[in-house]
């Protein structure tokens, strides 16, 4: 007769007698075929309930470890063909993780302030979906995401960056490296792309991934250099036009309409125009976008909520020409969109109630502020008079140029030792032409104002 010390149990009844069963079948204390006592039996030995005996019976049987005869009982079964491990084994695979430093000030992180993302609104907005959109949600999303999010982006990108899109033009996706991935599908993978230089280095290995054939296109102080994209038979030019990373560069309306006129010229280019931190343009209005001043179905824009909310929700979105479009919904249609409903329909009445436009303009008067508040400790510290900062009136990061003879990466070990992670200019070079040195990127949206005194005394130690 089975018998268990019910008194050593840290869980429910039921689960400790599942466990202690099912243990001694992996064990081999109970063997193949044997008899299992019935419920009632079983109840009166241990003075436990039968519906106790029966719930964990049942669990055993689901999972194949017992199986039952009409009028004869429970039996166990022949687990031999079961994979199973002990529960008492140690398990190692030896897996090697990422190792990730700690720094006490990291000047390239692009996270954001926990108390600034609007976590009450965003509690009250979930708790409606949940409560309203029952049926919604229990739908499987178009694989370009749910009517509703697009057309809230849609919305959005009318009166903030004064685009008429259509919401079927819009593609939603589990962050833009998933969306490259549809680009490359829809253009084709013989294309040639050609990269900014210096640019996002993120981006070569996610095409490279996608056996795509990578050019580097230099820029200058108005963005990239059409001649190179005409020396290197570009065919697709992924750029940055509003807030360059990591110059910072806005190309003004001559350079737009000139690299436009690039993507004319020949059947087949096309441009992909990342806008990824456009929502914080520090002066004035934002710069009007290429696909808002392309005639020809040639630009496909790109953008995030990472910036404008935070790196974790992962919702980004493209909007493609209309004749792209219709090839994405014919020809990858079939593709389930990698964003939940739940996050979807929470985001699409965040934007249409209003809240994601007041959360952007009292993000903007934040920043703004942040940002000159780091500015004026930068210039009346010591390390003031060994640097110049060079900024534009866009996004959440600035370049300071330091006077010293060490090598960048001297400087940055000298720093790192110091608990300072920052990232050179040069860092984001493919090759070294044209390489410029001593340019460092100061990313403050998650800077501690309060530590920046002790920060610009430790790089002023590492200039000598």
């Amino acid at each position: 007769m089975l018998t268990y010390n019910f008194e050593k149990a840290d869980c429910p009844i039921y689960l400790f007698l599942y466990k202690s069963i099912k243990n001694d079948i992996i064990s081999g204390n109970l063997k193949p075929d044997e008899k299992l006592p019935s419920k009632r039996t079983f109840a009166e030995n241990n003075g436990i309930s039968t519906i106790t005996i029966q719930n964990a019976y049942d669990q055993l049987i689901s999972e194949g470890y017992l199986y039952t005869l009409p009028k004869k009982g429970y039996f166990v079964a022949n687990i031999s063909g079961l994979n199973t491990k002990h529960t008492n084994q140690a398990v190692n695979f030896d897996i090697k993780l990422p190792h990730k430093e700690e720094y006490k000030y990291d000047f390239s992180s692009n996270e954001i302030n926990a108390e600034n993302f609007p976590f009450s609104v965003w509690t009250r907005t979930s708790r409606d979906v949940l409560s309203n959109k029952k049926a919604e949600l229990m739908q499987i999303s178009p694989a370009s995401g749910t009517q509703e999010l697009r057309s809230a982006i849609a919305s959005h990108l009318q009166s903030f960056r004064g685009m008429m899109v259509d919401p079927n033009q819009i593609v939603i996706g589990a962050g833009t490296e998933f969306l490259y991935g549809f680009i490359t599908e829809l253009l084709g993978k013989d294309k040639i792309y050609s990269i900014e230089n210096p640019g996002y280095k993120k981006l070569i290995s996610i095409y490279k991934r996608q056996n795509i054939e990578c050019r580097y296109a230099s820029i200058d102080d108005y963005g990239v250099l059409v001649e190179e994209l005409e020396r290197d038979q570009t065919d697709v030019a992924h750029i940055c036009p509003n807030h360059h990373y990591p110059t910072g560069t806005t190309m003004p309306a001559s350079r737009r309409y000139e690299i436009l006129g690039w993507a004319n010229k020949k059947e087949g280019r096309y441009i992909v125009e990342d806008d990824y931190d456009s929502e914080f343009r520090v002066e004035g209005k934002p710069i009007p976008t290429l696909f808002s001043i392309d005639g020809c179905e040639k630009v496909i824009y790109m953008n995030t909520f990472s910036k404008s909310l935070t790196p974790t929700i992962r919702i980004s979105y493209m909007v493609l020409p209309v004749h792209l479009a219709n090839k994405f919904y014919e020809k990858l249609g079939f593709y389930s969109c990698t964003v939940s409903n739940f996050e979807q329909y929470t985001l699409a009445k965040f934007i249409f109630e209003g809240f994601f436009e007041k959360h952007i303009n009292r993000m903007r008067v934040y920043y703004r502020k942040k940002r000159q508040n780091i500015i004026d400790i930068i210039e009346k510290s010591n390390l003031g008079k060994r640097c110049e900062i060079l900024e534009n009136d866009a996004g959440l990061h600035f370049l300071i140029k330091l006077d010293t003879k060490r090598t960048d990466e001297e400087i940055k070990s000298s720093l790192a030792k110091e608990g300072i992670k920052i990232q050179a200019l040069s860092d984001y070079y493919f090759g070294e032409a044209g390489k410029k040195q001593n340019y460092f990127i100061i990313n403050y949206s998650n800077l501690d104002e309060a530590q920046m005194k002790t920060a610009t005394e430790l790089i002023l130690k590492a200039l000598d």
